[in-house]
């Protein structure tokens, strides 16, 4: 029922056919062109960002199955990044990024929700892999999202 108010939220993602975009956050552009390199040969998109608010308002129009976020932003950081996708209609997974990378960074990105974490300088075949996993693991959660309980399945087919 439409209550005549508009939706901050973007329109329901898609499990892409052609083409899955990611949403790279980073105030570092050779970032964002080693990402598009990685993925040119693809039917994957990169849309590169350099801050928060730039990407919040960029996911409020857009969807982006698979984020990727610097760790420190010139306006927060990789959490707040985490605590504000995670309003969205269908919140795409976050993997941080940091040259600073350890096993403690790491213990505290997957602590607090985030998919992985990636060390830099980008490894290709690394990226690649856990991209390509994280963008799996979304689809998988909007799938099961869209498939009502067998409850409701059992009362629409008697």
């Amino acid at each position: 029922m439409s209550t005549g108010t508009t939706s901050n939220h973007p329109p329901p993602a898609r499990p892409p056919e052609n083409s899955v975009t990611v949403l790279s956050i980073s105030p570092i552009e050779a970032d964002h062109v080693f990402l598009r390199n990685v993925f040119s040969p693809s039917n994957w998109r990169v849309h590169g960002v350099r801050s928060r608010r730039e990407a919040l308002a960029w996911l409020r129009w857009q969807n982006a199955p698979v984020v990727l976020c610097e760790e420190a932003l010139p306006d927060s950081g990789w959490k707040q990044v985490l605590r504000e996708i995670a309003s969205l209609r269908d919140p795409p997974e976050l993997i941080v990024t940091s040259r600073l990378a350890d096993e403690a960074l790491w213990a505290e990105v997957l602590n607090l929700g985030a998919y992985d974490l990636l060390m830099k300088p980008f490894d290709l075949t690394e990226v690649f892999r856990v991209v390509s996993l994280a963008w799996r693991h979304w689809k998988n959660n909007w799938e099961r999202a869209r498939i009502p309980p067998l409850a409701v399945r059992q009362a629409l087919s008697a």
